[in-house]
């Protein structure tokens, strides 16, 4: 792989497996998308990080939320969310989700 992007690579039977870590943003960003309260987020990846630990990922969300809703609650389900999606996905562990509320919108979009 001539690029110099971030891989995790997972050993097989028959060969290896390689999956770039914007795949893995992708995956979080797509997993927004039915988290009741969530405005941004939902394919707009900019707003997640990854970190590649040696075998797991660490994400970071920014997330504007909608008004009315418990923030720790939808909190909660981003984290759920993206933990059952990536790991799903790919097979790798996801240590930690961190959540960074940076805004509340009056209104859905």
């Amino acid at each position: 792989m001539a690029d110099n992007k971030d891989y995790v690579c997972t050993q097989l039977e028959n060969g290896s497996v390689n999956i770039n870590e914007d795949v893995i943003v992708t995956v979080a960003a797509a997993s927004l998308r039915d988290v009741e309260g969530v405005v941004n987020g939902k394919n707009d990846k900019k707003n997640i990080r990854v970190t590649l630990g040696e075998d797991c990922v660490f994400v970071e969300c920014g997330l504007v939320l909608l008004y009315g809703h418990s923030v720790v609650e939808i909190a909660r389900s981003v984290q759920n969310a993206v933990t059952g999606a990536i790991e799903s996905m790919t097979g790798i562990k996801v240590k930690r989700v961190d959540v960074n509320v940076t805004g509340i919108s009056m209104t859905k979009n």
